[in-house]
C-alpha cells in the first residue's frame, strides 16, 4: 500500500501545461443481480449529460457535508428508485478528464427495497465485467471493468482488493 499525501480538500498539484480544473468526489455502486453475482447493474448516461451515452455504475456526487455512504443511498434513491444496503469500499480511483478530476470510490451494495428503474438514466442492465468490456464506459470506470474481470474484486466485492 503507498502512502500519498493529501492536499487541502479540492485543491492538487496542477501539472506542467494544465489549467487548474475542479475535483469531485463520487461515489459508485457495485450491485450484484439478484440470484446471479456475476452480473452487475449499470447505467447509460443520459444524451444531454456530460460523456453522453456512456455507461457507468450507479451513483453520483458526494455534495458537501454529506458522508459516502450517505450520497450512495441518496443517489440510487433518485435514480432508481431503489433503497440500498452499503458494503465496504473495494475499489477507488482519481482520473483526470478535461474539465474536471473525478475522485471515483466504488462500494458494494445489495438492493433492500425496489426495482431499478432508469429514472436519471437512458438504461439500465445487469452485465458480466466481460460484456462492460463491450460497452463504451467513461474512462474512470475502464480500470474497473479490467479488475473485474480478472477476478481481483470477487463476487461483489468476497475477495476485497485492499486499499
Amino acid at each position: 500500500k503507498q502512502s500519498v499525501a493529501r492536499e487541502p480538500a479540492g485543491m492538487r498539484s496542477i501539472p506542467e501545461g494544465r489549467a487548474m480544473t475542479r475535483t469531485i468526489r463520487v461515489v459508485a455502486a457495485l450491485i450484484p443481480a439478484p440470484g446471479d453475482p456475476s452480473r452487475f447493474l449499470v447505467q447509460q448516461r443520459l444524451p444531454d449529460k456530460s460523456r453522453p451515452n456512456l455507461w457507468e455504475f450507479p451513483g453520483g456526487k458526494v455534495e458537501p457535508g454529506e458522508t459516502e455512504a450517505a450520497a450512495l443511498i441518496r443517489e440510487c434513491q433518485e435514480e432508481l428508485a431503489v433503497d440500498l444496503e452499503i458494503g465496504r469500499k473495494l475499489w477507488e480511483t482519481t482520473h483526470a478528464y478535461a474539465d474536471l478530476t473525478v475522485e471515483l470510490l466504488l462500494y458494494a451494495a445489495t438492493i433492500r427495497k425496489g426495482e431499478p428503474k432508469p429514472l436519471g438514466a437512458q438504461a439500465l442492465r445487469f452485465c458480466t465485467p466481460a460484456e462492460m468490456k463491450a460497452l463504451p464506459f467513461c474512462e474512470a470506470d475502464l480500470p474497473l471493468l479490467d479488475e473485474l474481470a480478472s477476478g481481483a474484486l470477487g463476487s461483489a466485492g468476497a475477495r476485497e482488493k485492499r486499499i
